[in-house]
C-alpha cells in the first residue's frame, strides 16, 4: 500500500515537472518567434556619458540579436568626438538602428543631426526639426577664420560621406554644416532625395510603418525589417550614467563650482571644520569632471575667482563699496562666460546666475565680517582674559601688603598702588603669576 502511494506521488511530481518544462520550452519558442526591439531615450547633450549609454545599448542589441534598435533622440548638440564614437559604433553594429526625433516639438541639432544622418533608418515626428550642424569652439577661445573653415570643412566632409552611403540628400546635409541650415520634418522627408526615411507619431507607429521595409546597411547589404507584433524592451541609463549625465549639465556644473569654492574658502577660514572642506573638494572634483565635457571658457573661471577675492578684500580694505561692486560684476560676468556655446541649452541660465551670485556675495561678506569681529573681541580666557576685569576687595590690599580680591568668580591674591579697604570695587590692571595688581574703581 505504501509502495503504491509512493509511486503515485512520484508520478504526479514527474508529470508536473514535464508540464513545467514543456511550458517553458513553448514560452521560449514563442519569444524566439517574436521580434525583439530595444528602445532607448537619449534626452541630453551629446557627451562621453551619453555616448557610453548609446554604445552599451548597441552592444546589448547585438548580443540579444534584436530585430531593431530605436533611439528616440532629443538633443541641442554636443561634442564632435563623442558623436564620432557613437556613429562609428552604429556603423559597425550588426543590429539595424533607427534614430527617431520625437516627440513633437523636439529637435536633433548639431551633433544630433549627424547621428540622425548616420542611422539605418532616420525618422522624425511631426513638428520636429533637425540641422544647424556648424561646428563651434569647445574651449571658449576665439577661433581664427582659417581654423574655423578647416573645422567646418572637416565636418562637412564627414556628413557628405554619411549622406552618400545612406542614400540621403548630400547637398542639404552639407548646407546644415556650412550654412547652419535646419529642416522641419516635412522639408526633410519631401526633399529629393530625402534627408529622412519616415515620419511617425511615436515608436509604435514607427514600428508599424517599418514592418516589411527593406533597408540598405552601411556596408551595402540588404535587410528586411520584421517589426509586426514586436516585443519592445526599453533600455535605460544605469544609476552611474544618470548621475554623471546630470552633473554634466551647465547649470549643475555651475552650482558645483560655486559650492566647491565656497566650501574650501570656509574651510580655510576655519581649519578643522572638516564638513565644508569635504563638501567643497567633492563639489570641485565633480565640477571639473563636467568641465571636461562642456565647452568651458577658463577666463570665466578666473573672473569668478577674482570676484570672490574682491569680496573678501572689501572687509579688509576701506573702498566705500567699490570692491564689493567689482566683485559682484566679476562674478556675474565670469558666470555668464563660464560655458561658451552658441546654444542656449549649453549655457548657464541667467536666472540661476543672479540669485547664486548675490547669495555667495552675501555669505562671503557675512563670514568675513564674523571673522574680523571675532579678532577684535577682547579675550575671555587666560591671562589676557583677566585684564580689565572688575572685582571686589575681601581683605585690605595695598602697595606693601597682599590682600584678597574676588574677581572672575574666583578669589585671588592682590596688591594695589594705594591702600584699598574691604568691600571696595576694583579693576585688574596687571597679573604676575598668581598675584593681581588692582586699582580702585568708582561704583556706578
Amino acid at each position: 500500500m505504501v509502495s503504491r502511494t509512493l509511486c503515485g506521488v512520484l508520478g504526479v511530481v514527474m508529470c508536473a515537472g514535464w508540464t513545467t518544462l514543456l511550458a517553458q520550452t513553448v514560452g521560449r519558442s514563442a519569444d524566439a518567434a517574436t521580434p525583439l526591439v530595444l528602445s532607448a531615450d537619449v534626452d541630453s547633450i551629446i557627451h562621453p556619458v551619453s555616448a557610453e549609454y548609446m554604445i552599451h545599448t548597441i552592444e546589448r542589441a547585438d548580443a540579444e540579436r534584436a530585430a531593431l534598435l530605436v533611439f528616440t533622440l532629443r538633443t541641442p548638440g554636443g561634442l564632435v568626438d563623442s558623436t564620432r564614437q557613437i556613429v562609428s559604433r552604429m556603423i559597425a553594429a550588426s543590429t539595424p538602428i533607427a534614430v527617431f526625433v520625437a516627440p513633437s516639438g523636439s529637435r536633433a541639432a548639431s551633433a544630433g543631426f549627424i547621428i540622425v544622418l548616420a542611422a539605418d533608418v532616420a525618422a522624425m515626428a511631426p513638428g520636429t526639426h533637425i540641422g544647424a550642424a556648424h561646428p563651434v569652439s569647445g574651449t571658449g577661445e576665439k577661433v581664427d577664420e582659417v581654423m574655423a573653415k578647416k573645422a567646418a570643412s572637416d565636418v562637412a566632409a564627414y556628413v557628405r560621406t554619411l549622406a552618400t552611403k545612406r542614400g540621403r540628400n548630400v547637398m542639404l546635409a552639407e548646407q546644415a554644416v556650412n550654412d547652419s541650415r535646419a529642416f522641419t520634418e516635412g522639408e526633410a522627408l519631401n526633399a529629393m532625395p530625402p534627408l529622412i526615411d519616415v515620419s511617425a507619431t511615436d515608436v509604435n507607429d514607427l514600428l508599424r510603418k517599418l514592418d516589411g521595409q527593406s533597408i540598405t546597411r552601411f556596408d551595402g547589404s540588404k535587410v528586411t525589417l520584421r517589426t509586426a507584433g514586436a516585443r519592445v524592451v526599453p533600455v535605460e541609463m544605469n544609476w552611474r550614467q544618470r548621475v554623471l549625465s546630470a552633473i554634466a549639465h551647465p547649470n549643475i556644473a555651475y552650482i558645483l563650482l560655486t559650492l566647491g569654492t565656497l566650501g574650501l574658502t570656509i574651510e580655510l577660514w576655519n581649519p578643522g571644520s572638516i564638513l565644508p572642506g569635504v563638501v567643497g573638494a567633492l563639489s570641485l572634483l565633480l565640477a571639473f569632471f563636467a568641465f571636461q565635457v562642456l565647452p568651458v571658457n577658463y577666463a570665466g573661471v578666473l573672473l569668478m575667482v577674482l570676484g570672490i577675492v574682491l569680496l573678501i578684500l572689501e572687509v579688509k580694505i576701506t573702498s566705500f563699496g567699490l570692491l564689493t561692486l567689482g566683485g559682484l560684476v566679476s562674478l556675474v560676468l565670469g558666470s555668464m562666460m563660464l560655458v561658451d556655446s552658441s546654444l542656449p541649452e549649453l549655457r548657464v541660465s541667467l536666472r540661476l546666475i543672479v540669485p547664486i551670485t548675490l547669495s555667495v556675495a552675501g555669505i562671503l561678506i557675512f563670514l568675513v565680517r564674523l571673522g574680523v569681529t571675532a579678532q577684535m573681541m577682547r579675550p575671555e580666557t587666560g591671562d589676557a582674559g583677566m585684564l580689565h576685569q572688575f572685582g571686589e576687595v575681601i581683605t585690605a590690599v595695598g602697595p606693601e601688603s597682599e590682600g584678597q580680591v574676588r574677581t572672575h568668580g574666583e578669589i585671588w591674591r592682590a596688591v594695589a598702588t594705594e591702600p584699598i579697604g574691604p568691600g571696595s570695587r576694583v579693576r585688574v590692571t596687571a597679573i604676575d603669576g598668581l598675584v593681581l595688581t588692582v586699582r580702585p574703581e568708582a561704583r556706578s
